[in-house]
């Protein structure tokens, strides 16, 4: 049990820390100008410890301990990828359904982004399971 609380904490700092610096610093004039008018001043605390929460709870049934420390990295980089793919795009491709003017570049810029930060932290929450596996 204790080797998944530590493959959970570890994802969950990751995907923070990461897309703390995405969303404040590399993407925060992307985000501006595509959807500012639609942007909060300032972000809802619970909704977004929720959502991390949730989400690192998604990697870790989804790409981290489906097979432990059997399962090669790439796999794991592989399934917490195609985990962030889709969770990201639902929430994208749902908004360029609905929202008027949602930019299609900034929804696949950010699916991309899911991709890639899901895939970073489930490495690091492989690792600190790993830890534990020897």
């Amino acid at each position: 049990m204790t080797r998944y609380i530590a493959a959970y904490a570890a994802t969950l700092v990751v995907m923070v820390a990461i897309d703390l610096l995405w969303l404040g610093v590399i993407a925060k004039p992307l985000y501006q100008k595509g959807i500012g008018h639609l942007m909060a001043e300032q972000p809802n605390l619970v909704a977004a410890v929720i959502f991390y929460g949730l989400f690192a709870l998604g990697l870790m049934v989804f790409a981290i301990a489906p097979q432990g420390a059997a399962r090669a990295w790439r796999n794991t980089a592989a399934a917490a990828a195609m985990f962030g793919f889709f969770c990201y795009a639902t929430y994208d491709l749902t908004n360029l359904a609905t929202l008027r003017n949602w930019p299609l570049g900034m929804s696949l810029l950010d699916i991309a982004w899911g991709s890639l930060v899901s895939a970073a932290a489930a490495l690091a929450g492989r690792a600190a399971l790993m830890q534990f596996d020897g």
